[in-house]
C-alpha cells in the first residue's frame, strides 16, 4: 500500500491595511490549491475585524477561524484571533497560543513560522507580505533552515523599510522575490512538482 505525502502546508504572515490588500490580492490569484493555508496578520485587538469575512470575498476556498487541536485539511485557509495565536501542534493539526498579555506582540508571524520549521519539514512554504517591523524575518530562516521554501514580496514602489526588507535582510537566502503575481505562480509550480529556480 502506498503512502500518502503529507500536505503542503503555506504559511502568510502580514500586517496592517497593505497587508490586507496583499493577501486578498493572493488569495483571488490562487483561487484553489491543494495546499493548508494558514495566515497571520496584525491587527486591533480592541474590535472585531471581520478578517474572515473579507478574505473569504477573495478566495473559493473555505477561510476558517482555526479551533485548539483541529485537524487541518488541504484546501481550506486558517486564520487565527488577535489574541489566539495560530500555530501548528502537528503536521496538519492546529493549535492556538493564548496571549491575553500580549506577550508576543510583534512576533506572531514568527510563533507560526517557528512552528513550520520545527514540524513541517520539505513540504513548507513561508510567505512574507507587506507590514511593519521585522516580524516574520526569524521565522522564514526557520523554515529555510528546514528545507522549506520561502517567498517575500518586492513592491515597486516601498515607502519605508518593513516586514519584507527585513526578511530579505536577514539570514539565509530567499528562494523567490518579487510582486503577488510572481509568488502566487511560484507557489503553483511548488505545489505542481515543477522545478524552482535555485
Amino acid at each position: 500500500m502506498l503512502e500518502m505525502s503529507p500536505p503542503w502546508i503555506i504559511a502568510i504572515g502580514a500586517s496592517g491595511a497593505e497587508g490586507l490588500d496583499d493577501l486578498r490580492s493572493l488569495l483571488a490569484e490562487w483561487q484553489e490549491i491543494n495546499a493548508i493555508v494558514m495566515i497571520v496578520l496584525h491587527r486591533p485587538w480592541e474590535k472585531d475585524t471581520h478578517l474572515r469575512q473579507i478574505l473569504q470575498r477573495s478566495t473559493h476556498m473555505p477561510v476558517q477561524i482555526a479551533d485548539q487541536g483541529q485537524q487541518l485539511r488541504a484546501g481550506c485557509i486558517y486564520i487565527g484571533e488577535p489574541s489566539r495565536h495560530l500555530c501548528l501542534l502537528s503536521d496538519s493539526i492546529s493549535i492556538l497560543i493564548s496571549d491575553p498579555k500580549r506577550a508576543h506582540r510583534n512576533r506572531t508571524v514568527d510563533l507560526l513560522f517557528n512552528s513550520l520549521g520545527v514540524l513541517g519539514g520539505q513540504r513548507t512554504i513561508g510567505i512574507v507580505l507587506s507590514g511593519s517591523l521585522d516580524d516574520g524575518s526569524r521565522g522564514l530562516a526557520e523554515i529555510h533552515d528546514a528545507g522549506g521554501y520561502t517567498m517575500v514580496l518586492m513592491r515597486e514602489k516601498q515607502l519605508r523599510p518593513g516586514m519584507p526588507e527585513n526578511a530579505r535582510a536577514y539570514d539565509g537566502p530567499v528562494d523567490v522575490v518579487g510582486d503577488v503575481s510572481a509568488i502566487a505562480k511560484a507557489v503553483k509550480g511548488l505545489l505542481a512538482g515543477a522545478p524552482q529556480p535555485s
